[in-house]
């Protein structure tokens, strides 16, 4: 008998995981998955001719840091920190790959990085001794792409592993689905009447995690840092209140909206921290629609995905993606759920 967490796996062949992203942004497929029970084979341009002013549209504008750092110790030994959270100007939350003691002091580029304490999960903070964090990623930071893709990070990626609309670099990993978005395709909706309001929320390592527990209620969902200005959140309800219906742009997105949106359907400014994990049974109170990437079998982010659609329509839905060669996760193609 399956336990509840095995009810969200699917047989995934490993070549369809995307290693690297289309030749050109916005040249990926696009499946468009009706709730009603239906999926068409289309192209991501084709979404320009699904979208009219009927809708409006929440993006994640968070950027992604150049979070993945490679060292050596004094002694030569190689040390990798994976920066994860910033707790002042000087100092972040980070994982560290290599042999290291707290005091440790490793040699970035020009920079030196103190491993300043350990906690717990594995989980360490460290201090930028000689440069900001932001110089040093810049300067010698690597782009964290996702442990699926098995090559090293490129210049191209410091450009396609970033949506057109990043702004403040935030997060440890991309909102996948605004990828597919060009200048000229926000433009062309712009043009149809569709309002494109931006939100934050930073990736946190949690996004790459699985569920490890066999029940989903004993997982424990990744905490991540949101924000939705006073101006967005005016905007929202005033176009709720005039019928039109919210288009979510990936589980970022959909995940702020429904942690600041009340049983009301009010959506609320601010910044603070959400855990939400939304399961089967949820009660969906600002998402109409979605555009997502396709995700990893028993992983919250495809439990999402199925509270939204249904469980069976959505095994069914990445079957038929994964028969048709759809290709899979952060660079892969895209679906509209609607």
């Amino acid at each position: 008998m399956k336990t509840p967490a095995e009810l969200f796996d699917f047989p995934l062949p490993e070549e369809l995981i995307a290693q690297y992203p289309p030749e050109t942004r916005g040249g990926s497929r696009l499946l468009l998955a009706d709730r009603k029970g239906s999926a068409r084979d289309l192209l991501f341009h084709n979404i320009t001719e699904l979208i009219d002013d009927e809708y409006f549209i929440v993006i994640n504008n968070t950027r992604v840091m150049n979070a993945r750092l490679e060292g050596f110790k004094p002694t030569g030994g190689r040390v990798e920190i994976f920066l994860l959270d910033k707790i002042s100007d000087f100092s972040f939350t980070a994982l560290t790959g290599g042999k290291v003691k707290e005091g440790t002091e490793v040699n970035v580029g020009e920079a030196v990085i103190k491993i300043e304490k350990f906690l717990d999960e594995g989980l360490r903070i460290v201090r930028f001794l000689t440069h900001t964090p932001e110089e040093v990623m810049e300067k010698w930071g690597h782009v964290p792409l996702p442990p699926y893709i098995r090559r090293d990070d490129s210049e191209e990626d410091k450009i396609r592993y970033q949506t057109v609309y990043a702004k403040e670099a935030r997060s440890v990993a991309a909102p996948t689905a605004g990828l597919h978005f060009t200048d000229s395709t926000l433009e062309k909706l712009r043009n149809k009447g569709v309002q494109i309001l931006e939100v934050s929320l930073d990736v946190g390592i949690g996004t790459f995690r699985p569920m490890k527990a066999d029940h989903l209620e004993d997982h424990r969902m990744h905490s991540e840092r949101y924000h939705v200005s006073d101006e967005t959140a005016d905007r929202i309800n005033s176009l709720r209140n005039e019928g039109k219906k919210l288009i979510c742009v990936g589980t970022t997105a959909m995940r702020t909206m429904e942690s600041v949106t009340d049983e009301k359907r009010i959506t609320r400014a601010g910044s603070g921290e959400t855990d939400i994990f939304i399961k089967p049974g949820y009660s969906f109170k600002a998402a109409n629609a979605l555009i997502t990437n396709f995700h990893l079998p028993k992983s919250t982010l495809f439990v999402l995905v199925c509270a939204f659609a249904g469980r069976e329509f959505m095994l069914n839905t990445y079957a038929h993606a994964v028969a048709e060669r759809y290709r899979f996760f952060s660079y892969g193609d895209a679906m509209f759920i609607k």
